[in-house]
């Protein structure tokens, strides 16, 4: 604010550069974009939390520990946290002091819609989170007896919540950002099909236990939001770079490619706002060793659009094969054999390392090929926030739960079709899946009898893997159980053989019980997975004892229980106002 005030004079009446009158904000276009801008560090996810947020939990990947929300009794109201309401009361200070403000009327429409945005964006998180939530619409003072109000129904937020956005929609006037790092018409129409989507499954799926009643009217809203998208945006599928890379150049580039990325955290060495992706996902220390497990890795198809679990001993095929002539966004998520790093100014290949994995599907989509960026927050590359893919998935989804058989062969060869043909797929692009398949329902979704929803779900696993929407879609598909699934890796024929994980003749890794060989090789990492290590369980062992998957952390019980759909709201804010009434489960 304080550069909106002029440079010091000598005048001894002037307002101090500290202080951000109304004057000076609301006064000017220059002063309200200049406060607006604060939306943006306030309300959306840091550049962090997006690669990480599947990767602390979700059901499709190892860690070095169980979540301790997944622990019997390891959570509770007293280590919750989230219960925070800063954003909000700056989003309504600006709101309130905007009614009054000198500016042109469609400047004043335009940043209305910014606000409202942002509120909407604030709120629809926090009723992921809690459920109920007090609806508040203007700036409290300490004496408002508001703050020690109940909380407002999840009909009434969310109503709220979407009257907001179609605001937004229908009076922001930016329309295009090459940069796309600014909220835009298109991003506020997207957004929109996003929260729709969430709230109209979760009340067809959890209408048993919430009884709110209007999951039709939110599906239909997320499809006519997302056809607006699809429709009139100019967005498309970025494939400039062919089918093997174009995927994996959205989470790699430093620019967002603005053709297909709405939304972005632009990274920017200049000003160091950089990202810690690299060391999150090769570190043995700094992360939480995030690998993929098999179950998940197995729902990858064939390059010629069928199931891989199809072909006859998928279970037994190791490493090197296993990963051959699949969707090609496989290879351009973990470390496949081919893929390279450069040391030193040198191109070498870059098995998985398993001083890192415990699975062998270690992650590459948001990591760059140095390893200078691995020690440290380094990174340069953009941190995607909305997609042009996840809207088309939106609007197959949404039709389809809205009127089961609805979506066309059309809908379909422009949504799950166009996404697998950018993957490199060559069969089932523009013809709807007629049979559900079974590994997918016995493994995932034994309620989907729907064929078309069903490979939906698949996609949108695929798709959006590692970009921080897996543990809500499941939420709202009542699925959270999958969370607590074991944990394997890939095949391991037998012990005492060196593996060579990526076909360039030298062995990377070598299982073994007990005492490990004397003659070893500085090149292969050495894995004891015997059932128990100096007395102790073994967390890491073979399936079938001397051969199998690779399990990990099955001596730790997972649980999940129906009430943990909703989080407790922190103990000490109950303290504080005990007419927000905890959430039934976690009193």
């Amino acid at each position: 604010m304080a550069l909106l005030l002029g440079g010091c004079t000598k005048q001894l009446n002037q307002v101090p550069q500290s202080t951000a009158s109304q004057q000076a904000i609301f006064g000017s276009v220059q002063g309200l974009q200049l406060y607006a801008n604060s939306f943006y560090d306030q309300t959306l996810p840091s550049m962090d939390n997006i690669y990480k947020t599947d990767a602390n939990m979700s059901d499709f990947g190892a860690t070095n520990s169980c979540p301790t929300y997944l622990q019997q009794g390891a959570y509770s109201s007293r280590n919750a946290t989230g219960w925070s309401w800063g954003p909000l009361r700056n989003i309504n200070y600006f709101i309130q002091g905007l009614a009054t403000s000198p500016v042109d009327s469609a400047d004043k429409a335009n940043f209305m819609g910014l606000a409202r945005f942002f509120r909407a964006y604030f709120y629809f998180g926090m009723v992921q989170r809690y459920g109920d939530v007090p609806w508040i619409n203007k700036p409290l003072d300490p004496s408002d007896s508001a703050l020690y109000g109940a909380r407002s129904p999840r009909n009434l937020v969310m109503d709220s919540v979407v009257a907001d956005l179609q605001f937004a929609c229908g009076h922001l006037s930016l329309q295009t950002d090459p940069t796309s790092s600014q909220i835009t018409k298109w991003v506020a129409y997207g957004f929109l099909s996003r929260v729709c989507l969430f709230e109209g499954t979760f009340e067809k799926y959890l209408d048993t236990m919430y009884h709110l009643g209007n999951a039709q009217a939110y599906l239909q809203l997320a499809v006519t939001s997302a056809k607006a998208v699809m429709d009139s945006s100019g967005f498309a599928l970025y494939n400039g770079a062919g089918t093997a890379t174009s995927y994996r150049q959205l989470f790699i580039s430093n620019t967002p490619i603005a053709k297909e990325v709405m939304l972005a955290e632009v990274a920017s060495q200049s000003l160091a706002v950089l990202n810690d992706a690299n060391w999150f996902y090769t570190s043995s220390t700094y992360g939480n060793r995030f690998s993929f497990i098999r179950t998940f890795i197995n729902t990858y198809l064939n390059i010629d659009g069928t199931p891989f679990t199809n072909i006859s001993g998928h279970d037994t095929l190791p490493f090197l094969k296993e990963t051959q002539n699949r969707d090609l966004r496989l290879s351009q998520t973990i470390r496949t054999p081919g893929y390279t790093r450069t040391l030193n100014g040198a191109t070498v290949p870059a098995p998985p390392v398993f001083s890192y994995t415990y699975t062998g599907y270690q992650p590459i989509k948001w990591c760059l090929d140095d390893e200078y960026y691995d020690n440290g927050a380094n990174n340069t590359n953009s941190i995607c926030l909305m997609r042009y893919a996840e809207i088309l998935l939106n609007y197959a989804e949404a039709k389809e739960e809205l009127n089961p058989g609805s979506l066309t062969a059309t809908d379909w060869t422009n949504t799950v079709g166009a996404l697998r043909a950018r993957a490199g797929i060559t069969g089932g692009l523009t013809t709807l899946p007629t049979t559900v398949d079974p590994y997918m329902q016995a493994h995932y979704y034994s309620d989907i009898t729907d064929p078309v929803l069903m490979e939906i779900r698949r996609e949108r696993g695929i798709e959006l893997a590692l970009e921080g929407f897996r543990f809500y879609d499941l939420v709202r598909w009542g699925h959270a159980g999958l969370l607590t699934g074991g944990w394997n890796g890939f095949y391991v024929p037998a012990l005492n053989q060196p593996m060579d994980l990526n076909g360039d003749g030298i062995p990377d890794v070598y299982f073994y019980q007990g005492t490990p060989p004397s003659n070893q090789v500085s090149t292969i990492t050495y894995i004891n997975v015997a059932p128990t290590a100096n007395g102790v369980v073994n967390p890491q062992i073979l399936a079938n004892g001397t051969s199998g998957e690779l399990h990990w952390l099955d001596n730790v019980p997972r649980s999940w229980s129906s009430y943990q759909t909703l989080y407790p709201i922190p103990y000490s804010e109950l303290l504080l106002n005990p007419n927000l009434v905890q959430n039934p489960g976690w009193q």
